[in-house]
């Protein structure tokens, strides 16, 4: 998972697009869709409340960086509407649980690697073993 959105539970359509720039629309920003020297493909100018998404970017990819700018934005209660607030709040939800799993899959992926390795380690101590019997034999 590149990118550790909220990709198991969100539909990627230019109706849920729409939906997030209300959103952002209610908290006064603007969205761009220009070219730039961004790496992670937005720009988010907080002092003008600009976002500048790259306007190569398709529907999940542009789903994806407003979702990154989302979680970086101070959002008092009384923005939104009550309609927008909820639809927040749930894509918060998604957000919090999407990360949740990436990082129960990093933990099982990290204990595997340590089995690895602690394997590893024990068949080379073995193999050593074996070798130093059959030298003491010989």
């Amino acid at each position: 998972m590149e990118n550790l959105r909220i990709d198991t539970m969100i539909k990627y359509t230019k109706h849920t697009l729409k939906k997030i720039e209300e959103l952002f629309s209610e908290l006064e920003y603007s969205i761009i869709y220009g070219k730039g020297n961004f790496s992670s493909g937005f720009c988010l100018v907080e002092s003008q409340k600009k976002a500048v998404i790259n306007r190569f970017f398709e529907t999940e990819a542009r789903i994806n960086s407003l979702l990154e700018i989302l979680t970086r934005l101070k959002i008092e209660e009384d923005q939104l509407s009550e309609k927008s607030d909820a639809f927040y709040q749930s894509l918060m939800k998604q957000q919090l649980a999407a990360e949740e799993a990436e990082n129960q899959e990093k933990e099982e992926a990290t204990k595997e690697d340590v089995n690895d390795i602690e394997k590893q380690e024990t068949e080379g101590t073995e193999k050593q073993e074996v070798e130093d019997v059959e030298k003491q034999e010989v």
